[in-house]
């Protein structure tokens, strides 16, 4: 039976304990992911593993014993860590290199070996634990910046399991997290997953640069086609419990009335955060305090009121953090306070449910003012529950938030006048222009809630999966592979087409690491001694490097894209006569763009010019490619050339010259009744197409193609060529 286990650094709740000997406590967990799933895990089929947030240490056998027995009621299984794995792995390596670091706060990061160490070993350990409970048939959706390991570490036990990953805070640029130590680690687990959730567009956009620069490894579409699996990194912007925060209920209004009361009839600025130096509290009190500077007139009328929720006491930087919004504040009210009014009402602590939306009522504004925030629901929070429509939001731009709420304020959180403008500008908003901006922003909260997000999640899932089936359906399988080998048996007259690059060799765009070596040399000598087998190395490399490294066998070569043909003990020839002359044309402009591309190159070839940028800074390379091939298309039409936009290159080349077109011609002189061609990229698609259906044709590499089978890499490559030499299938 289908299953979703869901798993996350904390359960959705938590265990505590006040002295050594007194009974333990169970309670819900404060946090957006805990209680904003709590009702859809529990309408499915699930199980929620986790820390239930009480160190190993303090436990005896029967109270861990005690634990597993009542959380198990509510659908959740504990992972039990000693006090030394939660100071290493969450307050060490989580909370003093993570989160700083994709928070964009470099400096605040402590990295010690202990920390990375431990955080290896306890994602380690959630991997055990999820395993037990895993096959299949299930469905596991890894949660956050603390477990970006796990997701490779249980695709290494369970290959076939169906693997979300959804991270909650920023993921930042690739200048940011290229300063990680063990960032090719850290990439390689999240990779794991079959789905991996961000909250923005920019999220993932620089998780895919990261992962195309640190690793190597290229993206179609949010796509990536690994050896084993399909992986798809996508957008969903988390929402709310939308109902609960729009209810009417008698102690609601009771309390919202209250509060009111509480605070006098003055205009409410609202600020609700975890104590975080993430949060931008620091400058949204400078912000008010040269606000009222500003506009005197103000001075009774308007309030701030002020939530910092404790959070991570522990460590230096929120200490300090503490201490600074304290005394800021004390200057602040100090400085401006009468009998009847203070400007700041300071609240250190969580709140009630129910007095924390009698706040968001009352308020006119709500301040919301992260330095970086991977999403904000306070904001989401506010909007649903002003039922009435009135209110202000002013929204950092560095909130993932702010993607969906254009229709707030937005601001610079770092642009002290730009907040104090904002305030402006919200406490003169005419009603009207309120209730317009927030129906809007409410209706879209409504349709994505929580439920929607998570039901999103797992149907995006689902579709990778059908992908990965369908394109698993067109693997090479024993029995595909047996036929091959009794029809190229049975066959007289046989030609092999095959691709280098990529195909018979791992790509590299070094000459030295891409020289065929000895095994290859092997496979090529034995299947081209054979005298009914015609042997056909089909390339874009240069005919001299070609020639180079296959002139002392028996098989033929194809090179430059199918410009030139060299037969078995022949001269090469053109496939057409070619001329060159176009190149004092086309090549001053690709010099211009290697000059303005540090790190790109020029290849020349007989009849093409290539421009390399492998080598060059991606986002730059990206954008001269672009502007590159816009100027060629003005020139190469007349000269009846073409533009071939490859594997981090751009050719031009003749436009009637194609591997397809060559492979055609070679097969016009022999007489076969066995073809097989096997290639890797999309220059290989015109062979497959021009190939006759009686071909057998195979792709390397998971992705759509016009060949009819695929193959996972080189390595699988070379088994089949071993296997039609030896006649016999490796099981």
């Amino acid at each position: 039976m289908k299953r979703l286990i869901i798993v996350s650094n904390r359960l959705p709740i938590t265990v505590a304990r006040g002295k050594k000997d007194s009974p333990l406590e169970f309670r819900s967990s404060i946090g957006g992911l805990s209680t904003g799933l709590s009702s859809f895990y529990r309408s499915y089929n699930a199980l929620w593993i986790g820390w239930p947030g009480i160190a190993v240490d303090r436990l005896k056998e029967k109270d861990k014993d005690n634990i597993v027995e009542r959380l198990s009621r509510d659908g959740c299984y504990p992972v039990f860590l000693t006090q030394r794995e939660v100071d290493n792995y969450y307050h060490g390596f989580c909370n003093n290199v993570l989160w700083p670091l994709f928070h964009y706060f470099p400096s605040y990061v402590v990295n010690k070996n202990v920390f990375w160490e431990t955080y290896k070993s306890v994602n380690q350990k959630f991997a055990d634990t999820v395993a037990e409970f895993t096959d299949k048939n299930n469905t596991v959706w890894v949660h956050d910046y603390q477990l970006m390991l796990l997701p490779d570490m249980l695709r290494k036990r369970l290959e076939d399991a169906r693997i979300g990953f959804f991270l909650h805070i920023p993921f930042p640029s690739y200048e940011i997290f290229r300063m990680l130590p063990y960032r090719k680690e850290i990439l390689k687990g999240i990779l794991g997953a079959n789905l991996i959730g961000f909250h923005t567009y920019d999220y993932v956009r620089y998780f895919l640069e990261s992962v195309r620069r640190i690793l190597g490894i290229d993206s179609n579409l949010g796509y990536i086609y690994d050896k084993k699996h399909i992986i798809k990194a996508d957008i969903f912007p988390i929402g709310i419990n939308f109902e609960k925060f729009s209810v009417e209920s008698t102690e609601i209004e009771n309390e919202t009335e209250n509060v009111r009361n509480r605070i006098g009839d003055i205009k409410v600025i609202l600020s609700v955060d975890r104590l975080d130096y993430t949060k931008g509290i620091i400058q949204k009190l400078q912000a008010f305090d040269r606000f009222l500077d500003r506009n005197p007139k103000y001075i009774g009328k308007v309030a701030m009121v002020i939530i910092v929720v404790p959070s991570r006491t522990n460590i230096g930087h929120y200490r300090a953090l503490k201490n600074e919004i304290d005394e800021l504040i004390g200057n602040i009210n100090g400085k401006r306070s009468t009998f009847k009014w203070s400007p700041i009402h300071y609240l250190y602590r969580s709140l009630p449910f129910e007095r924390l939306l009698a706040l968001y009522r009352i308020s006119d504004i709500a301040l919301i003012t992260p330095l970086r925030d991977g999403m904000n629901l306070v904001a989401k929070e506010f909007l649903a529950s002003k039922r009435d429509g009135r209110g202000v939001l002013i929204l950092s731009e560095m909130a993932g938030a702010a993607q969906e709420l254009g229709e707030a304020v937005i601001v610079n959180p770092n642009d002290t006048n730009e907040i104090v403008d904002a305030l402006e500008i919200a406490l003169n908003m005419q009603e009207k222009e309120q209730v317009k901006r927030n129906r809007t922003m409410i209706g879209r909260l409504r349709r994505y809630d929580i439920i929607k997000w998570a039901v999103d999640f797992m149907g995006a899932l689902d579709e990778v999966e059908k992908l990965q089936e369908r394109l698993f359906m067109r693997l090479l399988n024993l029995n595909i592979k047996r036929k091959i080998i009794e029809s190229y048996r049975k066959s007289n007259n046989r030609v092999l087409i095959l691709d280098y690059d990529g195909t018979l060799v791992n790509f590299s765009s070094s000459p030295e690491e891409a020289r065929p070596d000895r095994e290859l040399l092997e496979i090529l000598e034995k299947l081209s001694s054979d005298k009914r087998n015609s042997v056909v190395i089909i390339s874009g490399r240069s005919k001299d490097t070609l020639s180079e490294w296959f002139d002392n066998l028996n098989i033929g070569i194809i090179a430059e894209h199918g410009a030139w043909i060299k037969c078995v003990g022949r001269d090469w020839q053109t496939i057409e006569p070619l001329t060159s002359e176009w190149k004092s044309v086309i090549k001053p402009i690709l010099e211009l763009y290697e000059d303005r591309t540090p790190g790109s190159f020029i290849e020349e070839k007989e009849f093409s010019l290539v421009w390399h940028y492998r080598r060059a800074d991606s986002k730059l390379a990206a954008l001269r490619a672009m502007e590159l091939k816009n100027t060629l298309l003005e020139y190469v039409t007349n000269l009846g050339l073409e533009v071939m936009d490859g594997n981090k290159i751009l050719e031009v080349k003749d436009a009637g010259v194609d591997k397809g077109r060559a492979a055609l011609k070679w097969l016009a002189n022999i007489d076969t009744n066995f073809v097989l061609a096997i290639g890797d990229d999309y220059t290989d698609e015109n062979v497959f197409e021009a190939l006759p259906e009686s071909a057998y044709t195979i792709k390397v590499g998971l992705g759509f193609s016009k060949a009819k089978y695929n193959v996972i890499s080189v390595e699988d490559v070379r088994s089949l060529l071993k296997e039609l030499i030896s006649g016999r299938v490796t099981e």
